[in-house]
């Protein structure tokens, strides 16, 4: 399935709401992100964000895949788009962050060779204004992840 590069302007917001449900904090880092998607039959069905950080430093950022296309292998697509993506932007570095509760991207991430760097602790409690939950369970730290590309 053809993932690519997409512009702003037209990339779904609510799609991007599906990883990250505060759509201030979605738009302070859209206008500095590259935007990709995953699509079928002219439909976006999935995507990604790939944010520059630091210098050789790209940050994964709200990967996600519309409910009804879930469970079928295109977040790992996703992920691996964003590896080869990075790479070819020059990046040294990929860092991706999911809160701790999140049990099937923290597998995704650990599947595709990053490692865990470090724990934000309670992240979602200081930019979120009402509680995130994942499997029933309200996010607190943001667990960070690191996969050198060279």
């Amino acid at each position: 399935m053809p993932v690519q590069e997409t512009p702003h302007e037209i990339y779904p917001l609510d799609l991007l709401l599906l990883a990250d449900p505060e759509e201030s904090v979605v738009r302070s880092y859209l206008s500095r992100s590259l935007c990709f998607t995953l699509n079928i039959e002219n439909k976006i069905v999935g995507g990604y964000l790939l944010l520059p950080t630091r210098p050789g430093t790209m940050e994964l950022v709200n990967i996600a895949v519309y409910e009804e296309y879930q469970r079928r292998g295109y977040a790992r697509q996703l992920v691996s788009h964003s590896i080869a993506e990075a790479k070819t932007r020059g990046a040294k570095t990929i860092e991706v962050g999911t809160a701790d509760s999140s049990f099937g991207p923290l597998a995704l991430y650990r599947g595709a060779g990053f490692r865990l760097t470090g724990v934000d602790r309670d992240f979602f409690v200081r930019h979120y204004s009402e509680p995130v939950l994942d499997n029933g369970i309200q996010c607190r730290d943001m667990l960070r992840l690191t996969l050198d590309l060279d």
